[in-house]
């Protein structure tokens, strides 16, 4: 392992202590999401542009399945929250990285 590596597997480390969950994520892996009631898989691809997140989410097994994609270059996140939920989902980039985490929601 290099020393760019190491450096980069210890900030991911760091960054993830404090989080209530937090993993990191390969390409085409899925990694389940929960916000309470609402549930669903994230998993994201490696495109020219950036990574395509790919979060897909339905409330129970038979509500309607709401599919979210974006697009993250280094440094950017994506929050998702309901409103009836004090905790959110957050997916970011870091770097050739991206991390799932339950943080708490942002108020309006």
């Amino acid at each position: 392992m290099s020393i760019r590596s190491t450096i980069l597997a210890a900030a991911f480390t760091l960054a993830s202590l404090g989080a209530g969950h937090a993993t990191g994520l390969k390409p085409i892996e899925g990694q389940s999401v929960h916000l309470g009631d609402v549930s669903g898989v994230a998993y994201y691809t490696v495109e020219p542009d950036g990574y395509r997140v790919v979060t897909t989410l339905a409330q129970g097994e038979a509500g309607t399945p709401v599919r979210f994609v974006s697009v993250l270059a280094p440094g950017q996140r994506a929050l998702l929250s309901t409103p009836n939920q004090a905790d959110a989902v957050e997916i970011s980039r870091t770097g050739d990285g991206l991390t799932v985490r339950t943080s708490r929601a942002l108020s309006n």
